[in-house]
């Protein structure tokens, strides 16, 4: 499918979603089911998930940072098994860790990390997730990062539903005063056990939903970050290095890609980011874009930024994309990230 392609579909997805529709397919019922069942064989090889417990990494992170009079930065993570960590041995590996800790370095504030995210979660398991988050009203999150999305496609959730909860939770977080980061639908043809053609038909159901997914979080105010395959193209070349013991869900080292992926546009949202960051550069083809249209690039290509830019355009909304920096950290550096302590 070609990106024109991929805009058109999610615009039908993203309007279908704010207008209460529910009749756009991702790629067809049959084709779905059939990349359900591919899926669902492929869990059962891998086991999905060979640790039954995820670590929880609830806690403050960037302790030397800590100052008299100010407070900590709130990060809040919400979403499926991606967001909370699930395949991992340690706290300090999980992506909130990982990201709490990076933060942390960049502020130099300390950061406290609170993580509602569940496996298995679908996109309407985030109603409940933002209850909790902004049950206590003195103590809304300054920046929340939402992964959100391969369980919707696997459980064939209608695409317009799992935007309008996606897009329903992201305006609920802005209104209360959070900044809103969501890294996109992942890239599901690259669990290995799913095999071609399925793999095509499940990677571009996955593309079409994260473009889906851009429009709806970005015209309510948020920025997404596309996740791809999950870690940028060494995800591919690399998948028995950053895949986890379970060939389902990412390894230490695949979270830490992932999450240095979403980390700067996490402080470009808080104003962290450097000033001559923020402006496009034309020879990594960054620039204003009519939303559809960035969002359909941004799902082509790991750790690209959408962002809102101009209310309307020609062709309606406009959106900044970014294709910001980012590295691999090699396993040997896990052990130097900041753990926190857990507490409330």
């Amino acid at each position: 499918m070609t990106r024109m392609s991929r805009a058109r579909v999610a615009r039908r997805i993203a309007a279908g979603a704010a207008y209460g529709g529910g009749g756009v397919g991702l790629a067809g019922a049959a084709v779905v089911g059939l990349v359900l069942a591919e899926v669902r064989l492929a869990k059962r090889q891998v086991g999905n998930g060979a640790l039954p417990h995820v670590p929880n990494a609830d806690g403050l992170y960037g302790h030397p940072y800590t100052t008299s009079g100010e407070p900590p930065l709130l990060l809040t993570l919400l979403g499926d098994s991606t967001a909370a960590g699930q395949g991992v041995h340690r706290a300090g590996q999980t992506p909130g860790a990982l990201l709490a800790s990076g933060l942390a370095a960049v502020a130099e504030r300390p950061v406290r990390l609170r993580n509602v995210a569940l496996p298995g979660a679908q996109s309407d398991d985030l109603e409940r997730q933002v209850g909790l988050v902004l049950a206590d009203q003195a103590r809304v999150p300054d920046i929340c990062v939402i992964m959100i999305g391969a369980n919707d496609v696997t459980h064939r959730m209608p695409p317009t539903r799992s935007v309008r909860c996606l897009s329903t939770a992201v305006r609920r977080l802005r209104t209360a005063g959070a900044e809103v980061v969501v890294g996109t639908c992942p890239d599901l043809g690259t669990i290995e056990p799913v095999q071609q053609p399925l793999r095509w038909l499940a990677r571009r159901a996955s593309r079409q939903l994260a473009a889906a997914q851009t429009i709806g979080t970005v015209e309510q105010g948020g920025r997404t970050v596309s996740l791809g395959d999950l870690l940028g193209p060494e995800f591919a070349a690399n998948p028995r290095e950053l895949f986890g013991p379970d060939n389902y869900h990412p390894s230490a080292e695949g979270y830490a890609t992932a999450a240095m992926a979403v980390l700067p546009t996490v402080c470009a949202a808080l104003g962290l980011w450097p000033a001559e960051e923020e402006r496009p550069d034309a020879t990594r083809r960054e620039g204003f874009l009519p939303v559809a249209r960035a969002a359909a690039e941004a799902a082509s290509e790991a750790g690209t930024e959408v962002a809102a830019a101009l209310p309307t355009g020609p062709r309606g909304p406009w959106a900044l994309l970014k294709r910001r920096r980012r590295r691999r950290v090699p396993e040997a550096d896990l052990d130097t990230v900041d753990t926190g302590s857990t507490g409330t």
